[in-house]
This record gives structure tokens, C-alpha cells and sequence, in this order.
């Protein structure tokens, strides 16, 4: 665990007879953006509020660390060393933005000179000097989530929790979120973001959880998770109907559409297989005029693991 920002091991949260989280798993490596990603309900807030000590793990739980700690035994040390922005604003609106982030200055403890010191660098980093004198209630939705996460960044913490950052912004601000978190992890910064939304998963992620009534349905990088559902292909068009005609004589396993002169062959696009076919149309003195590879997404993925579809195995390298 000594390179893990974050590890876990059957991680348990019940409330009376309501099992939140069932044995959960993570290990989230330094300096690398983690996202828990998961329908309404299904225990991402929860398993934030444990790691970041804000509520206890059930006695049955297995050991936790987080930044080297225990949250349970070490507290303090791991409240040092991580920061967290939540789903709901943790903005004064009645005070400006410069004083939100002196006030943070002041909780962590650091002196008035350097308080003042950090709070203008990381307004300047967060394009917000500009307002820094306004009330907060006048900022727009965008501008109250970089400020909420540069009230995060006061202490220096080195393993940020943003829980659902970017729920209710518009596209735009949503893509400036995202340059934010990456530029936090390009600085050594070790992200854990939760998210409903597939593609800030897709973007931004590094390792992608899947929670589903409260246990890891699967994890691993975005393609290694596309790979687990079905539906892979690669297309091949053809104009000439002589050639699509051979091309389905020589490739009988593909699904025709005789209408767009298209076949469809089962596969996940991976070298060796696109080698295989283009050798076999070359023997069969076939050439197509377009060839694309259709691969699962996310939304696939989210589908098959929380709608009771059935899914292959995970490989093993992808389990925890």
C-alpha cells in the first residue's frame, strides 16, 4: 500500500437494516484521478464522508488507509492531509470571495500573511481576482464551484475528494472544471471524484469504479471496462456490390446491411484482430472503402452493470 493515496478493503456502512456499502474495495494510486461512478443512492457520498473521517466505517469493516492513515485511529493526520468539495456549495454567499478564502486561512491554522499570500495566488490561479471583492451570491454557478475547490486547495492538501463537482453546470463550465482537476494532478495532487455523469468519467479518469448496490460491480480504465460488455465491431462500406458481396462470401460470421453495402464483424477492435481481418479481405482480393471500429462506451458499461444485464467475467488483471 505504500504507493496508494488511497486503499480499502471491505469497506462496510449500514444504516439499521439498510446496507449502504457491502464489502467495497478500492486502492486509488498517488497522483491519479480515481472516479466512484454510480446511480443515485448507490453509496458514493458515503464512502467519501468515511475515507475523509466525516462518519465511521461499521465495526465489521476491513482496513482503510488514506494518505498512509487510519481514519478511524488517525483522524487528525488524515484531515491534514486530504480536502473535500461536496456536492452542495460549502460558499458564504453573504461575504466575498476573497474573505471565503481567508476565513479557510484562518481554519487551517496558517497566519495572517500567509493566508493573505495564498488566498491571492489561488485566486489569480482560479480566474476569480476579478471578483474577488464581490459577494459570492453574485458568482454564477461556475465561478462557486472553482472558488469552493480553491477554499479546498488552503490547507495543501495532497488527496482531494470532489464529490459530484460539476452537477448542475453548463458545458462550458463543466470543461473548465475539468482543466482545473487535471492541472491538480499534474501538480502531484491525488484526485477521488465521484460522478453520475459518463463522459467526465471517460475524460477524466485514470482508474473508474463502478458502484452498484453497494458492492464494485467492476473497475479499471475506461477501455478495460468497455472491453467486459459485448457489442464490439468493426464495419466495413463498400461501394462496389460486387465487392460487398464477396466481402460477405469471404466473411461469413459478419452481420449484413445490404441497403448501405456495410458488414459488421463481432470483435473489440484490438490490433491483432484488425491484422487478422484486413490479411483475409488481402488473400480473398477484396478492399473495402471504409473501415471504422465500433467499440462499448460508458454508457454500456453503466447500463449492463446496474440494470441487472448480464456481463462477462472481468479479466483478472482488472479486479481488485
Amino acid at each position: 500500500m505504500t504507493d496508494l493515496a488511497i486503499a480499502a478493503n471491505g469497506l462496510r456502512k449500514s444504516y439499521g437494516d439498510k446496507t449502504v456499502l457491502d464489502g467495497v474495495d478500492l486502492a486509488v494510486p498517488e497522483g491519479t484521478i480515481f472516479s466512484l461512478l454510480g446511480p443515485n443512492g448507490a453509496g458514493k457520498t458515503t464512502a467519501v464522508n468515511i475515507l475523509s473521517t466525516l462518519i465511521p466505517p461499521d465495526p465489521g469493516s476491513g482496513p482503510v488507509r488514506v494518505g498512509g492513515h487510519d481514519p478511524r485511529t488517525a483522524g487528525q493526520a488524515v484531515r491534514a492531509a486530504v480536502g473535500v468539495t461536496g456536492q452542495f456549495s460549502a460558499v458564504d454567499g453573504l461575504i466575498t470571495g476573497e474573505e471565503n478564502m481567508l476565513l479557510m486561512a484562518d481554519l487551517n491554522h496558517l497566519t495572517r500573511r500567509e493566508g493573505r499570500r495564498v488566498t491571492a495566488e489561488l485566486l489569480e490561479r482560479f480566474d476569480l481576482t476579478d471578483a474577488a471583492k464581490k459577494p459570492a451570491s453574485a458568482y454564477s454557478g461556475g465561478m462557486k464551484r472553482r472558488l469552493d475547490i480553491a477554499m479546498t486547495l488552503v490547507g495543501g492538501p495532497r488527496i482531494i475528494f470532489l464529490d459530484e463537482p460539476t452537477t448542475g453546470l453548463d458545458p462550458r463550465s463543466r470543461h473548465t472544471m475539468w482543466q482545473i482537476i487535471r492541472e491538480l494532478v499534474t501538480g502531484g495532487v491525488t484526485v477521488f471524484l465521484t460522478t453520475q455523469y459518463l463522459e467526465e468519467a471517460d475524460e477524466l479518469a485514470d482508474r473508474i469504479a463502478v458502484l452498484h448496490d453497494g458492492r464494485i460491480a467492476a473497475q479499471g480504465t475506461a477501455d478495460e471496462l468497455k472491453r467486459i460488455v459485448p457489442g464490439g465491431h468493426v464495419r466495413l462500406r463498400f461501394t462496389d456490390p460486387a465487392a460487398y458481396r464477396s466481402a460477405a462470401t469471404a466473411l461469413r460470421e459478419a452481420t449484413r446491411d445490404d441497403q448501405a453495402l456495410a458488414l459488421n464483424i463481432p470483435g473489440d477492435g484490438s490490433q491483432r484482430e484488425l491484422r487478422s481481418l484486413l490479411d483475409r479481405l488481402d488473400t480473398a482480393g477484396i478492399e473495402a472503402d471504409e473501415l471504422t471500429v465500433h467499440t462499448p462506451d460508458l454508457d454500456d458499461v453503466f447500463f449492463a452493470l446496474t440494470g441487472g444485464a448480464a456481463i462477462p467475467d472481468q479479466p483478472k488483471e482488472n479486479a481488485r
